[in-house]
């Protein structure tokens, strides 16, 4: 019964998400040298799902933050995923971005923010009214899971479009698990 009320949520707000802006974040991603994620506390896991399907996809992805992340520099592209577009440990990283030239992406339910003013495109999953309080999905889950499914699915959309295949996909899966 939960799942279903979810399932049902999350399929909304998909569905009140912009025609098209999985293309503009497409256009980004094959552009971009190499691409550099980044999000805070669940939005963090998100954006950690995003870059390893871009990394099985044939891309060079690295996350924010960690010791074997290099620098970021002119034509890269920084995505960040962020509910509020306001994240405060976030906004140093997009700042930097841009000072390097870099592009900016932002993932947001917000489509007005801080990040938004900063970034070369907003992708706002849903609209601002999908964002009714539930309290069956407290906290931040309904725009967490819906990012989560909207990427995901602009993974399948590059998969389609590379005629990749799973096989050549784990070709580039962790083997040191």
């Amino acid at each position: 019964m939960y799942q279903q009320l979810i399932l049902n949520k999350i399929s909304s707000v998909i569905g009140e998400t912009a025609p098209g802006s999985d293309d503009r974040l497409l256009g980004l991603i094959e552009g971009a040298g190499r691409i550099f994620l980044a999000g805070a506390g669940r939005s963090a896991l998100v954006s950690r799902f995003f870059a390893m399907r871009l990394l099985h996809s044939g891309y060079q992805v690295s996350m924010v933050g960690e010791v074997v992340t290099p620098s970021i520099q002119a034509g890269d592209l920084l995505i960040v995923i962020s509910g509020s577009g306001g994240t405060k440990s976030l906004l140093p990283f997009i700042e930097t971005a841009k000072k390097q030239g870099a592009k900016v992406a932002v993932i947001s339910m917000k489509k007005s923010s801080v990040m938004a003013e900063m970034a070369d495109l907003v992708v706002q999953v849903g609209q601002d009214s999908s964002y009714e309080k539930i309290p069956e999905m407290p906290m931040g889950t309904t725009f967490e899971l819906s990012s989560l499914i909207y990427l995901e699915g602009t993974i399948a959309k590059i998969i389609h479009a590379k005629g990749l295949t799973e096989e050549g996909m784990r070709a580039v899966h962790a083997n040191l698990e």
